[in-house]
């Protein structure tokens, strides 16, 4: 993957996982009865959840068909991140005939969510929240929670992640923070949990939990416990006080997918006609007309909450996996905000507070992130985070040093891995 961000866990998969495989199979098989299609992995994420794509071999030529048969039947691959990624084999899953609808559609992604231990419902319901914002998620087509499978329309293999260099950012942050104002202009009470001091304490405590106790295998004492509790009640004070809004939780540039507009009509702005291209089913979503922006296609968004303005915004310019100049950021930031203040968003109108409640919200998410990516190392061998860490780290220590009400972090954090203190910008 471009930039090296991206590292990938190839392994076989077990008994269960090769009867999950049938039964997704055979669910494909009955939306699909005169079909001929291939079925390849396209990515897994953190959780549970992996997503393959299908691809109608009468959509394709005749020089993918050969690359395909070269190349050895698949027997598992589970790999890190939540972005849909390149194949590295495939299982070949074929019927006897094909038809139009296929051709029609081209590819389509399944998502597997084993039903013990993932909820689809709230993808679907978020999903059609932020569809019927306008915004580009992928189409719901079809769905079985009985066993945990949706078909989804496919947004590509090109991450933001891949395609962000200093010429296309602009373009691209244009893009991203125009669809985040239209899911947040789409807010409504009620419709997703809220991000109450609850939760957002309990991501914070994971810092304590794995990345000092497990990671930097410190043990704290009462009075540092005592201080990084004052620091997390102000952190929360600060999120609270925050207008409120829909949340997506990850908006990143590896959930962020730059979306080919041939695909949908050509241009920016332009209706997409979703068409039926499978069988008639009770699973299946009923066809309509969605106006939305081909760009940017958005994924992982089924843990989106109700709760600060400034948190997707701290996910999109405080990205783990790409840094940029601070003085880029502000620029962006700055634009991001006029647009919010004319779309009526509830803004402040003081951007130096706007600003600082970008900050302190940033803080409270690198305190999870640092957390949980010590998590997935330590508990599930995912080791491939542990080279974002110093990134995210950096990201809370100059925010520590700009407000004197997290000096009490710094403080801790200079004690756990002394550093060199950087200059940054302040308003």
């Amino acid at each position: 993957m471009v930039l090296n961000f991206c590292q990938f866990n190839i392994k076989y998969i077990r008994e269960p996982d090769m009867q999950r495989q049938q039964q997704l199979t055979e669910w494909l098989h009955s939306l699909f009865p005169d079909e001929t299609f291939a079925l390849a992995p396209a990515s897994a994420d953190a959780s549970f959840r992996r997503y393959f794509r299908v691809t109608f071999q009468s959509h394709e030529g005749s020089d993918e068909r050969a690359n395909r048969r070269e190349q050895p039947e698949m027997q598992g691959v589970a790999q890190r991140g939540p972005t849909h990624t390149s194949q590295a084999g495939e299982a070949r899953v074929s019927t006897q005939h094909s038809s139009s609808g296929a051709q029609q559609a081209g590819t389509l992604i399944v998502m597997d969510a084993p039903p013990q231990h993932e909820d689809c419902r709230p993808f679907l319901h978020i999903a059609k929240l932020f569809e019927d914002a306008g915004t580009h998620v992928p189409h719901v087509y079809a769905q079985n929670l009985e066993q945990g499978f949706l078909l989804l329309s496919d947004l590509g293999n090109t991450t933001y992640l891949q395609a962000l260099n200093f010429g296309t950012a602009r373009d691209l942050y244009g893009a991203a923070t125009d669809a985040l104002i239209k899911i947040q202009l789409a807010s409504r009470d009620n419709e997703l949990p809220p991000y109450d001091e609850a939760l957002l304490l309990r991501e914070m405590r994971l810092f304590p939990e794995w990345y000092i106790a497990k990671h930097l295998n410190v043990t704290l004492s009462e009075a540092q416990n005592a201080k990084l509790e004052t620091v997390f009640a102000r952190i929360i004070a600060n999120n609270l006080a925050q207008p409120r809004v829909y949340v997506h939780r990850d908006y990143h540039s590896r959930n962020l997918m730059v979306v080919d507009p041939t695909r949908w009509g050509g241009a920016r702005g332009c209706g997409r006609i979703d068409q039926a291209t499978i069988p008639a089913s009770g699973s299946l979503r009923e066809e309509r007309v969605v106006a939305v922006e081909p760009n940017p296609g958005i994924l992982d968004f089924q843990d989106a909450v109700y709760g600060p303005i400034t948190y997707d915004l701290a996910s999109l310019f405080k990205d783990a996996y790409i840094r940029w100049e601070e003085a880029e950021i502000i620029d962006w930031l700055v634009r991001y905000w006029e647009k919010a203040r004319k779309a009526g968003l509830p803004v402040h109108e003081d951007f130096s507070e706007f600003y600082r409640d970008y900050e302190w919200m940033g803080v409270q998410r690198h305190l999870k992130v640092l957390g949980i990516f010590a998590r997935l190392y330590h508990r599930d061998g995912k080791e491939g985070y542990l080279k974002d860490l110093p990134l995210v780290m950096a990201y809370l220590r100059a925010a520590c040093t700009r407000y004197i009400d997290l000096k009490p972090l710094l403080n801790l954090l200079d004690t756990l891995e002394p550093q060199i203190s950087k200059e940054g910008y302040t308003f």
